[in-house]
């Protein structure tokens, strides 16, 4: 069930109970996304982000070649021509990466096929990435004479480490799906026939937890990421780990528990 007017759109956003799926629509472009792209990206995260009906966040690539070949390169001539339009460039493509980052609902990548340059940056942006067997990845941006940016690279590093993210990035070669998983650019590694399926499990149980747990749990990573040591939090920060023993979350799952029946979360 879709509850976007236009089907035949560049992006398709489709709602199921409370799993959202965003789709990059543009099979016969390996699904490349365009500058106004990056932009509708960012106005569908701030949507999905507020309605408290969605819990749960899948981006995919239609068709069966890509989840995405990135940023579309007939953009170049028009956007990223140089440094000073690039800059305006990069405020939409990162914009749409970092807002994506920071929803406080789970977000997974389901990836068939090419994953490479801004389709890949942006794959990091989410929580989890599942990839089918025959994918393959790459960031090979040297062969445009390009630059990786700091968010991309961050995000990177994290995921990879210095060597391999060095390797992705200094090489500019497609690497296969089996050898994403191994250094840990993707989560999970299933065969093409089971990638829709074990997908949507996972989203659906994970949209039966409790949001508060979600919002936070993401929120503790994202700190301890930042600061790593854990010197210098602010009380609020300090604090956040125990916050969920006074939500009405944290009552429900208890007395669900105690009852043996399936809680019923409402993010409050």
């Amino acid at each position: 069930m879709t509850d976007n007017p236009n089907e035949q759109g560049n992006i398709i956003v489709e709602r199921d109970g409370s799993i959202a799926t965003v789709t990059f629509n543009r099979p016969t472009q390996r699904n490349a996304i365009d500058y106004a792209g990056w932009l509708e990206l960012q106005r569908i995260a701030i949507e999905l982000e507020r309605d408290n009906g969605v819990r749960v966040i899948v981006f995919t690539g239609a068709g069966d070649r890509a989840f995405s070949a990135g940023a579309d390169i007939k953009d170049f001539e028009q956007y990223r021509i140089n440094s000073q339009i690039a800059k305006v460039y990069a405020d939409a493509f990162d914009g749409a990466m970092d807002r994506v980052e920071a929803m406080s609902k789970p977000t997974i990548s389901m990836i068939r096929g090419f994953c490479v340059g801004g389709g890949c940056e942006f794959s990091m942006a989410t929580d989890i990435r599942i990839a089918s067997d025959d994918s393959r990845f790459g960031i090979p941006i040297a062969r445009l004479g390009i630059l990786v940016g700091y968010g991309e690279m961050r995000r990177l590093v994290n995921l990879v480490g210095p060597g391999n993210a060095s390797y992705i990035l200094l090489s500019g070669r497609l690497i296969a799906a089996q050898e994403a998983h191994r250094i840990g650019l993707i989560t999970t590694l299933v065969s093409s026939d089971e990638l829709h399926e074990h997908t949507y499990t996972l989203a659906r149980e994970m949209a039966e937890l409790a949001p508060l747990s979600h919002k936070r749990n993401k929120s503790i990573r994202d700190i301890t990421l930042r600061n790593p040591s854990g010197e210098g939090l602010t009380q609020e920060e300090r604090d956040l780990p125990f916050t969920n023993f006074d939500s009405a979350d944290f009552l429900e799952g208890r007395t669900a528990f105690i009852e043996r029946r399936k809680p019923e979360f409402k993010g409050e």
